[in-house]
């Protein structure tokens, strides 16, 4: 067990829950700060989809690897409340409007003769889900039963002692949390941290989801498609099968400007119809499904498309974990795992760091 360091995580989605938790199970004393709800952005509206092999031959491979394993052991340790389950993953392709040959859907009769399935591109060893509000409230949770707080409210600034060093943060109204360092981990909205650290940028990308309710109609699969549309535009639908009886499905993203309160986000106009009129083409199970959740969220990105996760170079007891796009829920556990280990070891066991650290890139320049 280590020494009770208090470490302030702005930011309670998945990649904060995770670092709660690798910190408190050490004896550490985390406290998550979170202005909206746990999970309330893209953590909670995600398509919580796992691989394991799918970012080889690029510098997320030991992460993701990493990361894919200890979603199984949390899942195995904790009780598995947020539907940790394997899956078969196929690639497929449709054209709105034309029938595609007798056999393309290899018996799977929740899909229609639109669809093609092309391959099979995951197994169940290499491919799996989670429902993502539910693993990061669960992790939040299992964190506050080993020692961390929880505490709403909105970052407004840091406190410094006298060497300079990060020694808390205050809050909206002038309240003020203090601890052994800050961890900014609050997705897209870490930019607004650049007004008062040495920060890169990141940006947020606008994605739409759709979530039905499809009891045990869909089995355990996931479905990447290419579906050209009448108008000729072609579409990258993802569609997942999540253990409690409900598929989720995204293929619409946008650049739309990031809202400041993550409370205000809205879907662009039109997005959601336009995707609930593929999902129904391409699948009579969703077709006969109502629809409980239809969703918009910004996924965090980087200017070179790599996650920040490091201690932020010039400033001591700070640190980032955010930027992670697409893969955000997968690759939370190793982030979780390595920031713990960085902040209370000074270095990282399993995962190497030197491809994520923060001063590969220039700082943002608000204003500039």
């Amino acid at each position: 067990m280590d020494s009770g360091k208090r470490i302030v995580i702005c930011g309670g989605g998945a990649i904060g829950a995770a670092i709660a938790w690798f910190l408190a199970r050490r004896g550490a004393r985390p406290v998550v700060v979170e202005r909206h709800q746990v999970g309330g952005a893209a953590s909670g509206k995600s398509g919580g989809f796992l691989a394991l092999d799918w970012c080889r031959g690029t510098a997320l491979d030991r992460l993701a690897r990493r990361s894919f394993a200890l979603h199984a052991e949390l899942a195995q340790e904790l009780g598995n409340p947020w539907g940790y389950r394997t899956l078969t993953t196929f690639a497929g392709e449709a054209r709105e409007g034309r029938r595609a040959h007798a056999n393309s859907r290899a018996g799977r009769p929740w899909l229609s003769a639109d669809v093609t399935l092309t391959g099979q591109i995951g197994t169940p060893q290499t491919t799996a889900l989670v429902e993502p509000r539910a693993f990061t409230t669960g992790l939040i949770r299992a964190a506050e039963a080993n020692g961390a707080e929880l505490r709403h409210g909105t970052v407004t600034g840091l406190l410094r002692d006298a060497s300079g060093a990060v020694a808390g943060i205050t809050l909206d109204g002038g309240e003020t949390i203090e601890g052994d360092g800050v961890v900014i981990a609050m997705g897209p909205w870490s930019i607004l941290a650049t007004r008062w650290l040495p920060l890169p940028a990141v940006y947020g990308f606008k994605g739409h989801s759709l979530v039905f309710r499809t009891g045990d109609a869909v089995p355990a699969e996931a479905l990447f498609l290419e579906y050209e549309e009448a108008s000729g535009e072609t579409l990258t639908p993802e569609i997942f099968a999540r253990a409690d009886g409900t598929v989720w499905a995204c293929a619409v993203s946008s650049t739309a400007s990031l809202p400041l309160d993550p409370a205000d986000i809205t879907g662009d106009e039109g997005a959601h119809d336009r995707l609930e009129a593929l999902c129904r083409a391409v699948s009579p199970a969703l077709a006969a499904a109502p629809i409980v959740a239809r969703q918009a969220c910004f996924r965090p990105v980087t200017e070179d498309g790599l996650p920040l996760i490091g201690a932020i170079p010039g400033i001591e007891n700070a640190w980032v974990a955010t930027g992670h796009s697409v893969w955000g829920m997968l690759n939370a556990p190793a982030t979780g795992e390595a920031m713990a280990e960085l902040i209370l070891d000074g270095a990282t066991s399993h995962v190497p760091l030197r491809h994520f650290a923060p001063g590969r890139l220039r700082p943002f320049q608000p204003g500039g």
